[in-house]
C-alpha cells in the first residue's frame, strides 16, 4: 500500500492510478489473466494476505478482490482531489496510515 500511495507524488503517476481504478471490473480475474511474472509475485503476496483470516476460501478470495478495489479507488480519489485542489484534510502519512487500517480491517473482518 505504501508504494502504491507513493504514486500520488507526481501528476503522471496520479493519472496512472486514476486509470487503474477504471479496470475494477477485471480485478477478480487477476490470477488468470496476469502475465506469468506478475502473477507469481502478486499471487505470493495476496496468497499470504488471503490465508490470514479464519473464513471459508470463497470469503477470503472475495476479500482480496475487495481489498484491491478499496486500495485502488481510495488512492484514485485522493489523486483526483490533489489534481482538483480540493478536500485533502489528511496529510499523506495520515492518509496512508488510514488506508492501511481500512484494508487490514477489510481482510480481517
Amino acid at each position: 500500500m505504501i508504494p502504491y500511495a507513493a504514486l500520488l507524488d507526481s501528476e503522471g503517476h496520479r493519472s496512472y492510478v486514476r486509470i487503474v481504478v477504471q479496470l475494477r471490473g477485471r480485478f477478480a480475474a487477476w490470477r488468470v489473466e496476469s502475465d506469468a511474472a506478475t502473477t507469481v509475485h502478486l499471487a505470493s503476496i495476496l496468497d499470504e494476505i488471503e490465508s490470514r483470516p479464519d473464513a471459508p476460501l470463497a470469503v477470503r478470495q472475495e476479500r482480496i478482490v475487495s481489498l484491491i478495489m478499496l486500495l485502488t479507488a481510495t488512492v484514485a480519489e485522493r489523486a483526483r482531489r490533489i489534481d482538483d485542489g480540493t478536500g485533502n484534510d489528511l496529510s499523506h502519512d495520515e492518509f496512508v496510515a488510514n488506508l492501511i487500517d481500512m484494508c487490514a480491517a477489510l481482510v480481517s473482518a
